[in-house]
């Protein structure tokens, strides 16, 4: 039948980690409900699969699942989806005049594939070099976890962190690689536990053989302390 064929297709395409867009596909009316409404939905809808698969929902332990899934559902994991909570990310004036690349490394990833609901767990690497602003380090963190906070393929999420980045600083020159573990290739499907995920998007200058290469062996210096 056509429909079970579309759906197989569809199927197949999440299995191939197959991306829609670089922005995060969103409906005109995302935001018309509160976060309070969304909860109550979505706990419903919980409560449906897990009675669904034959859960009893009166056990102790159960019981308040469903809500627990949706506020992390709303406010957390997916928290990245609602723009109330971009990062303010301030840029000052660099008037130490450092000119070279400045890189932020090993910046922890906590993300959500789209296409299983499974968690993406990873290490961004991001650098830039300035063209007479520079932002706070700890932005440089906010950005990177906004945008994983929400249903993510991991090539858009690096995209829009260089993306985000280049406005903040007014450059092109933005580079962030990602290396990640995906819970839907790890956990289920092939389930290889021993992959990762490594992904990239070079700015400007990072496009250059030489700067590029400079920003790669700065992520691979040993940092332990």
């Amino acid at each position: 039948m056509k429909i079970e064929s579309d759906f197989n297709d569809i199927d197949s395409l999440g299995d191939d980690h197959i991306g829609s867009s670089s922005e995060t596909p969103m409906r005109a009316d995302a935001f018309e409900l509160s976060n309070s409404e969304k909860v109550d939905i979505i706990k419903d809808d919980v409560r449906h699969i897990l009675e669904t698969l034959g859960l009893d929902l009166n056990d102790d332990s159960l019981k308040g699942t469903p809500n627990r899934v949706a506020k992390m559902f709303v406010n957390e994991i997916f928290g990245g989806l609602n723009p109330d909570k971009k990062p303010n990310a301030s840029t000052f004036d660099n008037k130490y005049k450092y000119g070279e690349m400045l890189v932020e490394k090993n910046i922890t990833v906590y993300s959500t594939c789209e296409h299983h609901l499974l968690p993406i767990v990873g290490r961004a690497h991001v650098a830039y070099i300035s063209n007479g602003t520079v932002v706070g380090l700890s932005k440089m963190n906010r950005i990177v976890d906004y945008f994983a906070k929400r249903p993510q393929v991991q090539e858009r999420l690096t995209i829009q962190i260089v993306k985000e980045l280049q406005n903040v600083l007014n450059t092109e020159d933005v580079a962030c690689v990602i290396d990640a573990k995906h819970l839907c290739v790890n956990s289920r499907g092939i389930r290889d536990i021993e992959s990762s995920t490594v992904t990239s998007e070079f700015g400007g200058k990072f496009k250059e053989k030489e700067t590029r290469r400079e920003f790669l062996d700065y992520i691979q210096l040993d940092t332990t302390f």
